[in-house]
C-alpha cells in the first residue's frame, strides 16, 4: 500500500482528498502546513506528496524545494491558482505535476497512479 501525504491548509479540502485517496487502496496522512509536512517527511516514508500551494508559514513553492532536495518522490502541485506563471513556478520548484482545484478525485488518482508506475 502506497503512503501518501497530503499538504493542504483547509480542513475539508484534505479531509475529502484523504477519504477519496483512501478509497483508492492508499494510506494517507496528511498535514496543515509546509513546516509539519517537511518534519513528517523526514521522519516517514511516503511514495507520493501532494501539496497546496497556499500554505500558512512556509508556502507550497518552498516545501515542494525542501522536500526535492532531499527526495526524488513523487510531487503533485494541488491548488486553485492556474495562473501559467504558477503552474512553470511549481514545475521548476520541482513538482512533478500541477492539477487544479476544483479536481476529479478520480482523475487526480490516476495521475498519481502514473507517477508511481514510473
Amino acid at each position: 500500500m502506497s503512503r501518501i501525504l497530503v499538504v493542504e491548509d483547509d480542513e475539508r479540502i484534505r479531509s475529502s482528498m484523504r477519504l477519496a485517496l483512501e478509497d483508492e487502496g492508499y494510506a494517507v496522512v496528511d498535514v496543515a502546513g509546509g513546516e509539519t509536512a517537511i518534519a513528517r517527511f523526514t521522519e516517514e516514508p511516503f511514495e507520493l506528496v501532494l501539496i497546496d500551494l497556499m500554505l500558512p508559514g512556509i508556502d507550497g513553492f518552498e516545501t515542494c524545494r525542501s522536500l526535492r532536495r532531499q527526495s526524488t518522490v513523487p510531487i503533485i502541485m494541488v491548488t486553485a491558482r492556474s495562473d501559467t506563471h504558477d503552474v512553470v513556478a511549481g514545475l521548476e520548484a520541482g513538482a512533478d505535476d500541477y492539477v487544479t482545484k476544483p479536481f476529479v478525485a478520480k482523475e487526480l488518482a490516476a495521475r498519481i497512479r502514473a507517477l508511481l508506475r514510473r
